[in-house]
């Protein structure tokens, strides 16, 4: 797929190591501000939309009395959407373009949020798990469109630092949402437990405290209507050459290559251990062992752990200028397992600050793994995206397991050798990944 910008604006391709050459030499790249600003937005809202199952995943757990495991099933049915449809949507891009792709996406997120309104009603678990599925759908679809169009909007050189900078707003989503939905979600009702009621005291107090959850999803539809709507008027922006040919899965021949395949996985262990972290940790910081808060007071920490991600990708887009984005991988993941194994052996302050402090150690990593994995994918690089956005399926599997290891344990600190391994995988492919990618066309 090659894009240029209406009107058209000339730019220069400075840098032959870079993420997208081949495309970049078919007319690809294109040097587009405005647009950028726009998938600058796309990364802030479906970063704190994502960010707020770390909320409502507490939330849940107490209404429904669940265990870990069984609270963890909110990853689960929010991520397994990236399975079903990552290469369903980059068929999507290659067919309509990405603005009109966008526009779907928006749209499919905004039937989700709506969808917590008879979740409500019927205050079921299941009905919840849904609309967080719907949800998911439309936030995959989103961020099948926004990775390689922000590679695709500027030099290929520094096509690293770009997606680094881009994936800074979605931690600025992910460090705004969580504070606030603290307050709207976990802050009411917090002088009654569901675990003390039964029978019609339990559903009444259920639909009740389930309606703060709809209120704020309203919100989020109403706004992302509206969003729709604009990037709708916006849709005729770029003048995209659409490759038609060839099925929805023919993305996946790219596992072929080492390089790609290593990286989507260590796309699915990553998102699996930053998920499985962030989503625990209102449960783990309650403990008595470790700060002994109440939940909306562990709930405010949550945009500590996102807010680390939001700093170093700011620091990071400079720092990988000048460093191998490969060794700032690795050292970013061996300092991610120095802080687990720091938090898994101590108690109180030290172990709530070193867990929240792997937030940074993850600030890099999804952007700089996905641009490595996808370099040299040319006018593959939609395929590309399907297939590593289909990666992210690991938030679907990990935490449930690190829910289980848990429960059998008892104990969120011992579960924390899950994520641990997670990162030992990333920073060996940081290693792989250090020299240049050869061209896909090679």
């Amino acid at each position: 797929m090659a894009i240029t910008p209406v009107p058209s604006r000339t730019s220069s391709n400075d840098g032959n190591d870079g993420l997208f050459e081949e495309a970049a030499a078919a007319g690809a790249h294109v040097d587009a501000p405005d647009l950028r600003m726009f998938v600058f937005a796309l990364f802030f809202i479906f970063g704190g939309i994502t960010s707020l199952n770390d909320i409502v995943m507490p939330k849940l757990q107490e209404l429904f009395t669940l265990s870990h495991a069984q609270a963890n099933l909110v990853n689960s049915a929010f991520f397994i959407a990236y399975l079903l449809f990552s290469l369903p949507a980059a068929g999507i891009v290659r067919r309509v373009g990405y603005m009109r792709t966008a526009s779907i996406g928006l749209l499919t997120m905004t039937a989700g949020c709506l969808l917590f309104i008879p979740a409500s009603r019927s205050a079921t678990f299941g009905m919840f798990l849904f609309a967080l599925f719907v949800l998911g759908a439309g936030i995959t679809i989103i961020q099948v469109v926004a990775n390689p169009l922000i590679s695709l909007l500027g030099p290929p050189r520094t096509a690293h630092s770009r997606l680094t900078f881009a994936q800074a707003f979605n931690s600025l989503g992910t460090t705004v949402f969580p504070r606030v939905g603290s307050t709207l979600i976990l802050g009411g009702l917090a002088g009654v437990s569901a675990a003390s009621l039964s029978g019609a005291a339990l559903d009444a107090y259920r639909i009740e405290a389930s309606r703060t959850i709809v209120h704020t999803y309203i919100g989020l539809a109403v706004a992302l209507a509206v969003i729709a709507g604009v990037v709708w008027t916006r849709r005729n922006r770029l003048t995209e050459d659409l490759e038609q040919t060839g099925t929805i899965f023919h993305g996946l021949t790219l596992l072929q290559r080492p390089r790609f395949a290593f990286g989507a996985a260590c796309i699915f262990l990553y998102v699996g251990a930053e998920v499985a972290i962030g989503s625990n940790l209102v449960a783990y910081l309650a403990q008595p062992g470790v700060w002994g808060v109440t939940h909306q007071v562990a709930g405010n920490y949550i945009a500590l752990y996102w807010g680390g991600a939001l700093i170093g990708r700011f620091i990071g887009s400079g720092v990988l200028r000048l460093v191998s984005p490969g060794k700032a991988l690795a050292g970013a993941a061996s300092g991610a397992i120095a802080l687990v194994l720091i938090s898994a052996n101590s108690t109180g302050a030290v172990a709530g600050w070193a867990l929240l402090a792997v937030g940074l150690m993850n600030a890099i990593m999804f952007p700089t793994i996905f641009s490595l994995a996808s370099e040299g994918l040319g006018r593959r690089a939609a395929e590309g995206s399907g297939v590593i956005a289909t990666a992210i399926f690991g938030g679907a599997v990990i935490p449930p397991l690190y829910g289980v290891a848990a429960d059998l344990s008892h104990s969120l600190a011992y579960a924390l050798v899950l994520p641990g391994l997670c990162y030992a995988a990333i920073a060996t492919y940081g290693l792989y990944a250090r020299r240049p990618a050869i061209p896909a066309a090679a």
